[in-house]
This record gives C-alpha cells, sequence and structure tokens, in this order.
C-alpha cells in the first residue's frame, strides 16, 4: 500500500524545487511586496493537483508594479503560459495571476499569484485560515484528506477546502463518503469556512 505522507512529501520537495527555479518570492519581493504561501503547499495537503498558492499584498498598491513582477517572472523558459484577471472592482478586490511552469520531468505546475489590495476583506483572511488547518490537522486526518484529494479525478474540480471541512468537521474518511457530503453540501463562490 503506497504511503500516502511519503508521496505529499515527495510532491512537497518538487513545489519547493519550483518555488526556487522560478524566483517567484524574488521577483516578488523586488517590488516590495510581502509574499505569503498559503493553500496547500502551506498546510502540508498538497498531493494530485501540482498548484502552488501565494497571496500578495503591497503598499501603496500599483498594477503597474505588479505587472513587472510578473514580466520578471515569465522571463524563465519554463513559465509557458501566464493568465491575468483584474478583480480589483469585485468583491476580492485583486489582481488574479496564474502562470503555468514546466519542470524537468515534464510536470505541470500551476502557480496562483493573487495580489490583493490591503482593504479587501480577503486580505489576510487565508493565511489565517492555512494556519487553523495546520494547527488542528491530526496524522489520521492528514491522511484522510490526502487520500481523497488523491483519488479525485483530475477532470474534477473540487475546492481543497471542501475536503477539509467534510473530514476536519463532519467527519468524512472515503472518496464514497466525500461525493455523499458533498451532494448535501453545495457551495458556490468562496468558502469562509474556519476548523
Amino acid at each position: 500500500m503506497e504511503d500516502i505522507l511519503e508521496t505529499a512529501k515527495q510532491i512537497e520537495e518538487e513545489a519547493w524545487s519550483v518555488i526556487d527555479e522560478t524566483g517567484v518570492i524574488n521577483h516578488w519581493s523586488s517590488i516590495g511586496a510581502t509574499i505569503n504561501l498559503v493553500g496547500s503547499l502551506k498546510t502540508g495537503l498538497l498531493i494530485n493537483n501540482r498548484d502552488i498558492d501565494f497571496h500578495i499584498y503591497t503598499n501603496p498598491f500599483n498594477l503597474s508594479d505588479s505587472f513587472l513582477a510578473i514580466s520578471g517572472l515569465a522571463e524563465n523558459k519554463r513559465i509557458k503560459t501566464v493568465s491575468y484577471s483584474n478583480l480589483l472592482d469585485a468583491e476580492d478586490k485583486c489582481i488574479e495571476w496564474h502562470a503555468f511552469y514546466d519542470d524537468q520531468n515534464g510536470n505541470s505546475w500551476q502557480i496562483d499569484m493573487i495580489h490583493i489590495l490591503n482593504e479587501s476583506p480577503y486580505a489576510g483572511y487565508f493565511e489565517r485560515v492555512a494556519e487553523r488547518i495546520s494547527k488542528v490537522l491530526t496524522k489520521e486526518t492528514r491522511e484522510a484528506i490526502l487520500r481523497i484529494k488523491k483519488a479525485i479525478p483530475t477532470d474534477k474540480k473540487v475546492m481543497s477546502i471542501q475536503i477539509y471541512k467534510a473530514v476536519i468537521e463532519d467527519g468524512v474518511r472515503s472518496i464514497e463518503g466525500f461525493w455523499r457530503w458533498e451532494k448535501q453540501n453545495q457551495n458556490e463562490g468562496i468558502i469562509t469556512w474556519v476548523p
């Protein structure tokens, strides 16, 4: 039987290599930004989707600085695509950047960089969520989350936070249990659950 914790540890090491090789933290730091790791890599729950999440803050916010940081990142020849969404007038009050990086093993990584206005209601919020999840995880819940995440087909979109809530709050321990839980807990948009 596969050691799911060992597999997760290996993918986590690969993710840190991607962060180092792209210099993503340095590119944002060069414009005076604070760059915070959030999401699955931050909580030690990265397994299937090669997805690295950062929330970024600058004071003052300057859109051209955001482009400057991304232009430096895009000079890396392994960055194959970059997409941009301007959500400054939306509830989120942010700029979303998504960069796609092909590593030397042929794996494609998505690097999500959300440049958030300081007055956004989500400023610092997901950093606190990641911190709380990390604090309440046990070996059993970590393994359950990783097994469920690994069992989800790659073409099926499921927000990780749904899995965390199902396992941590509602005691779900299997993919079958998760599918049942998901049917009863339909959710649209941003999920604001904190354990």
